[in-house]
């Protein structure tokens, strides 16, 4: 495993190169920017076919003024928000995904509070989404954005975003694996490193070459690409918008539930069922999911995003950059 990048410079070129950079991190970086540029595709793509309404910016061509109400605007595709939103996404995705984890494992927290806060590994993907979720459809909601055409546009990104940040967790070895392999069950055609991994040098320093495990990062790679390509070409479906996003919420949930299954994982009982905190979290969302593309669907089209266009309120102030 590479817990940094120095490591995979070691092993692959034969020299270090220190980069204090986190092979984790790295992944992370690499998704968030990868869903923000399918994010900003797919705005500027529904902006042009007028299928979502523009967002008011200072006219940079009218130079500053120092009265406010002297202000000129113009229209431009509300892509232009995603810098702002990526940032929102980041600072809230930590920081959801944390609270998620200490709540988790609140027994460990009460014994080492700060150095849990503080620890560079222990994040909760289910507590960023959903904190993620909340701050950024308040933020666009207030610049005037639809929010339902908003997370359709995002849905398909966040769903490849999530694949590309298990590399990271496959990559550090972070503790996200999964529970002993049976060695005995592997058919001959599956190779030996999508049935069973030791993770050496992983970052939890836990050495599994005696009782290897289920890679389930790489299976959750492999799940969430065939998901993402799945939502892309339903983006044109005729369906009242938000209807994408409630299918992202079910499928996302399907596929962690079981995976679930498979996962080390802390477990609680609830109603005499032993589940961890993601399996419930997912229960959940397929259930609210499910709800929401029923409410959303539109059999004859009269409400598809595809036949009509969608005009967003004003926006009460000037966009961010």
């Amino acid at each position: 495993m590479y817990p940094r990048l120095s490591d995979l410079f070691r092993d692959f070129l034969g020299f270090d190169f220190p980069l204090p950079i986190y092979s984790f991190g790295f992944m992370v970086a690499m998704a968030v920017m990868t869903a923000a540029w399918l994010l900003q595709k797919e705005l500027d793509r529904l902006y042009q076919a007028g299928r979502i309404g523009s967002v008011k910016i200072p006219d940079p061509s009218a130079g500053k003024s120092k009265k406010k109400s002297r202000k000129k605007f113009v229209d431009v595709s509300p892509s232009y928000l995603v810098g702002t939103i990526t940032i929102l996404t980041i600072a809230a995705g930590f920081g959801g995904a944390k609270i998620f984890h200490i709540l988790e494992n609140l027994d460990d927290f009460f014994v080492n509070p700060m150095g849990m806060i503080f620890s560079k590994s222990g994040f909760t993907f289910y507590g960023g989404m959903i904190l993620g979720t909340i701050v950024v459809s308040r933020y666009v909601k207030k610049k005037g954005v639809s929010v339902p055409v908003l997370a359709d546009a995002a849905a398909p990104g966040m769903m490849l975003a999530y694949g590309i940040g298990r590399v990271g967790c496959h990559l550090s070895g972070d503790g996200d694996w999964g529970i002993a392999a049976n060695l005995a069950a592997k058919p001959g055609w599956v190779p030996d490193f999508l049935w069973a991994e030791s993770y050496p040098n992983n970052i939890l320093g836990i050495d599994l070459s005696s009782v290897p495990v289920y890679p389930t990062p790489i299976y959750e790679l492999i799940l969430a690409s065939l998901l993402f390509f799945l939502l892309w070409k339903m983006r044109d479906h005729l369906h009242a918008a938000g209807w994408l996003f409630w299918t992202y919420i079910v499928v996302n949930g399907i596929e962690r539930f079981f995976i679930e299954k498979i996962r080390v994982n802390n477990r609680f009982d609830v109603l005499g069922i032993t589940m961890t905190q993601a399996e419930i979290i997912a229960v959940v969302l397929i259930v609210v999911g499910a709800v929401g593309m029923w409410k959303m669907w539109s059999k004859n089209g009269k409400s598809s995003v595809s036949e009509r266009k969608i005009v967003n309120p004003e926006p009460a102030v000037e966009s961010d950059t």
